[in-house]
C-alpha cells in the first residue's frame, strides 16, 4: 500500500499544497518548525482518522481559517482510492472514500495503514503504561474495526462511570445507573483484552528477533501483556474473559465507591518488557531501551504485513538523527519492501542510500 499524492488546504501551516510521492522512499528535509511533522501528521490522519499529536481536530486547522481539508490518493490491494477529510471549527468532521461518506475512523483504516515513529517513541520503554497502551491501541484500531468500536465505547463508558462515582456523594440517585455502566465496561473491556493479548504475542515474537539481531545476538527481548489480575488466561474466548472481568468488578465495587474511582479494567493494561530477563524500564541502559523501542516499532510494521498482506506506509519523523550510526544502519536495512517517508533537517546521504524522491519544506511550502 502507498500514498501517491496528498493535497492540504488550511491544514496547520499549509495554505494550499500538493505533493506527488515516490512509491519507495520519500525524504523530507528542512529546518525545524517549517512543516515536516505537519505533513507526516496529515498522512497518519488520512489512514486512521486520528492525529498522533493533536488532542482536538480544531488544533489542525490553520490560523484564521474556518476549516481544513486533507486529500490523499492511495493505492492498496490493487485498487486506487481517494480519501478526503474535512475538519471544521464549529461542527463535526466529514470523511469520504471515493466520494462515499464514511461514518467513523474504521472507514479510513480499511483503505491503508501507517506506522508512525517519532523521537518520543524512543522513550517507549521508560514511559508510563499509557505510552505502551497507545502503541497497542493505534495499531489495533487500524487493523481490527471491532477493536476500534469497542475502544471508543469503553472510553465513553469509563467517562460516564467516573462521573457517577465522583458525584454520587452529592447525588446518590446516580448509583442506580452504575450496574449498567459496569456491565458495558465488562463487555467492551473483554474485547480489548482479547485483541491486545493476540497483538502482544505477535509483537513479542517479531521484536525479539529484531532486538537479537541489532544487539549482535547478545540480548534477548521479551514482551508480556499485563491486564486485570483476575483474567487468568487473556487468550481465552471473549465470553470467558467477560465472566472473569465481571467477577473482578463485583469484588471491587465497595473499593470503587469508597475511592470514587474506576479501579479495575483494561484502562490500566501494560506491556512488560524485559531484556535478558531483567525489567527494561528499571535496568536497561539508554542504548538498550532505544534498541528495544526500535524493535517494537519495526515489529509493529511486520504485524501489519502479516495481517493485511502488504506493508503499511512507514513514517520516520526525525528518528534517525536521534540514533547512533549502528542503529541507523539497522533501521535502514530493515525498511525495504514498502513505502517510507523520512524527515530530517538536512538533505544528507539518505537519497543516495535509498533512492526515491527528495522534498524541501520551508514555511509550509513543499518543494521537489
Amino acid at each position: 500500500m502507498q500514498i501517491n499524492e496528498v493535497s492540504l488546504q488550511a491544514f496547520r501551516n499549509y495554505v494550499n499544497q500538493t505533493a506527488v510521492f515516490d512509491p519507495r522512499c520519500n525524504v523530507i528535509f528542512g529546518e525545524n518548525a517549517q512543516g515536516k511533522t505537519n505533513l507526516m501528521e496529515a498522512l497518519v490522519y488520512l489512514s486512521c482518522g486520528r492525529s498522533p499529536r493533536a488532542r482536538t481536530d480544531r488544533e489542525m486547522i490553520g490560523f484564521d481559517a474556518p476549516s481544513a481539508r486533507m486529500t490523499g490518493k492511495i493505492s492498496a490491494r490493487d485498487r486506487d482510492f481517494r480519501v478526503q477529510v474535512d475538519l471544521f471549527r464549529d461542527r463535526r468532521r466529514k470523511m469520504s472514500v471515493n466520494q462515499v461518506p464514511v461514518k467513523n475512523s474504521a472507514g479510513l483504516s480499511e483503505v491503508y495503514n501507517t506506522v508512525f515513529f517519532c523521537p518520543d517513541d524512543l522513550y517507549l520503554i521508560r514511559d508510563g503504561a499509557a505510552a505502551r497502551r497507545k502503541l497497542m491501541d493505534t495499531a489495533l484500531c487500524q487493523l481490527r474495526p471491532r477493536y476500534a468500536a469497542a475502544l471508543s465505547e469503553y472510553h465513553r463508558t469509563y467517562e460516564h462511570k467516573t462521573r457517577i462515582l465522583r458525584d454520587a456523594e452529592e447525588r446518590p440517585d446516580l448509583l442506580h445507573a452504575l450496574p449498567e455502566f459496569n456491565e458495558r465496561m465488562v463487555r467492551f473491556g473483554a474485547v480489548l483484552i482479547h485483541y491486545r493479548h493476540q497483538f502482544a504475542l505477535r509483537l513479542g515474537e517479531y521484536a525479539a528477533a529484531s532486538h537479537l539481531e541489532c544487539s549482535g545476538g547478545r540480548e534477548r527481548l521479551a514482551i508480556r501483556y499485563e491486564t486485570v489480575s483476575s483474567v487468568q488466561d487473556p487468550g481465552a474466548d471473549v465470553e470467558s474473559i467477560t465472566r472473569q472481568l465481571r467477577a473482578h468488578m463485583e469484588a471491587h465495587r465497595g473499593a470503587e465507591l469508597a475511592s470514587r474511582l474506576c479501579l479495575s479494567g483494561p484502562h490500566k493494561d501494560d506491556l512488560s518488557v524485559t531484556i535478558n530477563e531483567r525489567e527494561a524500564k528499571q535496568y536497561a541502559s539508554q542504548g538498550q531501551t532505544r534498541t528495544a523501542a526500535l524493535s517494537m516499532k519495526l515489529a509493529e510494521r511486520e504485524i501489519y504485513k502479516n495481517v493485511t498482506g502488504e506493508y503499511p506506509v512507514l513514517l520516520l519523523d526525525d528518528v534517525l538523527s536521534e540514533l547512533d550510526p549502528r542503529r541507523q544502519e539497522f533501521v535502514l536495512n530493515r525498511i525495504a519492501g514498502g513505502q517510507v517517508f523520512i524527515t530530517c533537517c538536512e538533505d544528507d546521504r539518505l537519497p543516495q542510500l535509498l533512492g526515491g524522491k527528495v522534498f524541501h519544506v520551508e514555511h509550509g511550502i513543499i518543494g521537489g
